[in-house]
């Protein structure tokens, strides 16, 4: 490219920018990093574990989203002068040198735009993620582990805590069920996309023909109910059942009654708990989780109240998104966007953006052609 040309995707990159610049609210981001600051160094502040990690989980988040806007900025600001320097000295390396910073700049803008198309109501959310097998025996109960340890490699990638609520584990492999939650902002929104049934095709090593086998399990993705939400729940519409925990564990995890199940009688929703020590600890998780489903039906009953259409509150779990195959051929692939991969051992180690940002955009795309219907 010519150093003409190089001016125009820099100008074009510069506009981008601006956008996200106003559409995040960067003059914001900082009133909101100086109140939190000021919370954070409140001598009271642990007094309230719960409120205490929310401050602190808040205040990292805003410190990151302005250092990300601020490297960007400062980025944009020295390829215009590496441009004109290049320019002014006919240095043709120096130029291919610009060319490679405004693909990396660009590739680095286009991922925070992505941000940009999170709106929703609940968007801004932590995140809830449920995995259950689905059908395919043994093979679905290890393919759901492998979708849990997925997820909480992104969330290690990304530097977002994670804390896991409950692992029923299938008897020879696998997992029955997981419940986890992402503690970030955005969580929710940016997860949400990765609701559905996803499948797996491979030769299976539970099986000693070596068969190819599919299998299948389902993810589910709630944001987590904050102070403000009004669910309440009243306790005769609830039952509670202890057990004792099953699985791996530590010294008294499996050897005291401290699983918890509770279910919510009016709609039949179930929710276990198990990882903590403490039965009430259990408890305080389930009851986080249940209000969290119960929030998320909420939601789409409103939403489907607005569409004139009959609520569906498991209609996400029949929607097969992705399939993940390892035999006769290497590749994963997202059924909605399009959106594949010949290397599923890094989408199963993490590297989930590729799909979540085709995702993100896939989902406002299909609310802007809903609107314009």
């Amino acid at each position: 490219m010519t150093a003409p040309e190089f001016a125009d995707q820099l100008k074009g990159l510069d506009a981008t920018m601006r956008s996200i610049e106003a559409v995040l609210d960067v003059d914001r981001l900082h009133r909101d990093k100086a109140a939190l600051e000021e919370q954070a160094s409140a001598p009271d502040l642990w007094d309230d574990q719960a409120r205490a990690q929310s401050v602190t989980s808040r205040l990292s988040y805003v410190n990151g989203e302005i250092s990300k806007l601020s490297s960007l900025r400062g980025r944009l600001d020295d390829a215009y002068i590496m441009l004109e320097m290049a320019e002014a000295e006919g240095d043709a390396d120096s130029l291919a040198e610009v060319g490679a910073e405004l693909t990396s700049l660009g590739k680095a803008i286009e991922e925070l735009e992505v941000r940009t198309l999170l709106s929703g109501e609940y968007d801004s959310r932590e995140a809830l993620v449920a995995i259950r097998a689905g059908a395919g025996g043994v093979d679905a109960a290890d393919f759901a582990e492998m979708l849990m340890r997925m997820y909480l490699r992104w969330a290690e990638r990304h530097g977002y805590p994670t804390e896991v609520f409950e692992t029923s584990y299938a008897e020879e492999a696998g997992l029955k069920s997981a419940t986890f939650a992402v503690k970030a902002p955005y969580a929710y929104g940016t997860l949400s996309v990765e609701a559905g049934t996803h499948r797996l095709v491979r030769i299976s090593p539970f099986d000693n023909q070596g068969r190819r086998q599919t299998s299948f399990a389902g993810v589910e993705v709630l944001p987590v109910v904050e102070q403000t939400d009004s669910i309440e729940i009243p306790e005769n519409e609830i039952r509670v059942d202890v057990y004792r925990s099953s699985g791996p564990g530590g010294q008294s995890v499996n050897t005291t009654d401290s699983a918890v199940r509770l279910t919510h009688i009016p709609t039949g929703i179930v929710v276990t708990c198990q990882n903590e020590k403490s039965q009430l600890q259990n408890k305080a998780s389930a009851m986080r989780v249940l209000q969290a489903r119960l929030l998320e039906r909420k939601r789409q009953e409103e939403q489907a109240k607005m569409e004139g259409l009959k609520a569906d509150a498991a209609g996400s779990w029949g929607d097969q998104m992705r399939s993940y195959v390892l035999h006769p051929y290497q590749m994963v692939k997202d059924l909605r966007t399009e959106h594949e991969t010949g290397n599923p051992s890094s989408v199963f180690d993490g590297e989930l953006d590729g799909f979540v940002e085709a995702g993100i955009r896939w989902r406002k795309q299909q609310q802007i052609s809903a609107q314009d219907a």
